[in-house]
């Protein structure tokens, strides 16, 4: 489970485990974690949670939220970043377990694995014509780009993927990044990708490749259908809409 460290000036004040979708960090006490301090707005930022993947957020703060000492509106929070709130710190830890037969794991990859192009880890999913954000000063990701880019949900309509077997039968991984990775990490990994036209899988590491519907990867990408089952890593799963 991911967890932040909050401290000040370098004394390490409370563990926080990021167990609940959304997570706010404010002055008022009606905030998840409270930070009691004139420097921090009443309600200064939230983290929207995804499995391992969280997502910060500012809420118009008056003094803004800092990521490794750039500003920002909206970050996809990368392992070991330091969130800074006047003069408070909050270290992400994803504490990712490893995943083993009957997981699922779902992560943005790195920016020099199959071409993810910096900044697609910080996109915003909607309905409508794609476009590439400007750059922003705000945005900066872990391979130094500053870009937030906007990409057309096909039908306004977000994918997931539920697990139907094994111990997280029943989980669901919602698929809003340009690719998100799903298997088990060195074992067997297929990699769902987000575009204009709609969903693809293809093959994205190991000896064995994953199956659609029962039938083996190819090379390149496969597009993916509403109800399409997915196999890989010992775990069956469905693809679909979010309701």
């Amino acid at each position: 489970m991911p967890k932040l460290i909050l401290s000040m000036d370098g004394l390490v004040l409370k563990e926080i485990s990021l167990d609940k979708p959304r997570i706010t960090i404010g002055r008022k006490a009606e905030n998840d974690i409270q930070i009691d301090n004139l420097a921090i707005s009443g309600r200064h930022a939230a983290i929207n949670v995804i499995l391992q993947d969280a997502f910060l957020e500012d809420l118009n703060s008056t003094n803004g939220t800092y990521v490794n000492g750039q500003a920002v509106k909206k970050y996809v929070l990368n392992d070991n970043d330091v969130i800074e709130m006047g003069k408070y710190r909050l270290k992400f830890l994803r504490d990712e377990v490893e995943a083993g037969p009957g997981a699922v794991a779902g992560e943005a990859l790195d920016g020099d694995t199959l071409g993810q192009a910096p900044g697609e880890e910080g996109y915003r999913p909607r309905a409508g014509k794609a476009h590439a954000g400007a750059p922003s000063s705000a945005g900066a990701s872990r391979s130094g780009g500053a870009r937030e880019a906007e990409v057309a949900v096909p039908q306004g309509r977000i994918g997931i993927v539920k697990v139907l077997s094994g111990a997280n039968a029943g989980r669901e991984l919602i698929l809003d990044k340009l690719r998100t990775r799903i298997g088990k990490p060195g074992h067997q990994v297929a990699v769902i990708s987000l575009s204009p036209d709609g969903y693809s899988i293809q093959h994205g590491e190991g000896s064995a490749r994953a199956h659609v519907n029962g039938v083996e990867l190819e090379e390149g990408a496969q597009r993916l259908q509403d109800g399409d089952t997915i196999e890989l890593a010992g775990v069956k799963m469905v693809f679909t809409f979010r309701a």
